[in-house]
């Protein structure tokens, strides 16, 4: 169990240095072609500015967005007071509770850190779950709020957007800039940049989100010593499970499950793990508490 956890952990630091390592290597490609360090630094910063003002935002964007209405323990006692326990067993600070009202079963939770947490369950969640399953999602979603994972999506997410502008600035500079427009070699490297590296931004910013995600079922897994429970839970989300009436594809990695409708592509993009894996990884852990 531990050792899940840890190489999950490790699986993520080693995903965010490649990312940060896509950002050097364009921005040393923009120093070195147009002989100005100022240009990576400059987008650098913004994208990371821009981050930060999501970090503080996007928990109360993510609530909005999803239609969740704040309950308290009259309202639904049996949500409450599942992650009022998870909350004491784990001595984390009790995070708001939220139901959204939607057919689709499904839970998620946001908030910069744990003093700030947020999570929601939908009603359709709340119809097929037993007890023991329902704690298990919520332990899932608790997991996210103690590992950071809103903090570590926040890194993530300016990173891509530094790529996007560098990339952006590269094929500007390499079609309209004074002394590269006649050149075909900075011309080439402009369209490369333009065209591959938000593409894999994209795809190792999901790849965070999926670790996160596993992450996420092991803590969830040894804060219950359950984890049987959350594996019929997911089976659960796989055999039920349906697109929310309301989607948002920019929170769509919140959810414990991909909450958007199935598209060709989707296994490439996905922003979760596949259902069955994380099943078969819960099963076993199963054996070893």
């Amino acid at each position: 169990m531990y050792s899940a956890i840890r190489r999950n952990k490790v699986n993520s630091v080693l995903i965010i240095l490649l990312f940060i390592g896509i950002v050097g290597g364009l921005g040393w490609l923009a120093s070195a072609i147009y002989n100005s360090p100022g240009i990576v630094i400059t987008v650098v910063v913004v994208a990371l500015g821009y981050a930060a003002i999501q970090y503080f935002a996007a928990g109360r964007q993510a609530i909005s967005m999803s239609g969740a209405q704040r309950i308290s323990e009259a309202d639904n006692p049996r949500l409450y007071r599942i992650v009022e326990n998870l909350s004491i067993t784990t001595g984390t600070p009790m995070p708001e509770v939220y139901i959204v009202q939607d057919p689709a079963p499904n839970a998620f939770a946001t908030g910069r850190d744990p003093e700030h947490a947020m999570v929601a369950a939908t009603t359709g969640l709340l119809d097929i779950m037993t007890d023991s399953e329902l704690e298990g999602v919520m332990a899932h979603e608790l997991g996210h709020v103690r590992n950071y994972d809103i903090r570590v999506s926040m890194i993530v997410y300016g990173l891509v957007v530094a790529v996007g502008m560098i990339a952006d600035v590269l094929m500007r500079m390499a079609f309209f800039g004074r002394n590269n427009s006649g050149n075909p070699v900075v011309m080439i490297f402009g369209l490369v940049a333009m065209l591959v590296a938000p593409l894999v931004a994209s795809m190792v910013q999901l790849a965070v989100s999926r670790q996160r995600e596993y992450l996420a079922d092991a803590t969830g897994a040894l804060t219950t010593r359950h984890p049987e429970a959350l594996a019929s839970a997911l089976h659960k989300l796989s055999e039920h499970g349906k697109p929310l009436q309301k989607q948002q594809s920019s929170m769509a990695h919140l959810w414990i499950a991909d909450p958007l409708k199935p598209g060709v592509m989707q296994r490439l993009f996905a922003t979760h793990p596949p259902i069955p894996d994380r099943i078969r990884r819960l099963l076993d852990m199963g054996g070893k508490f």
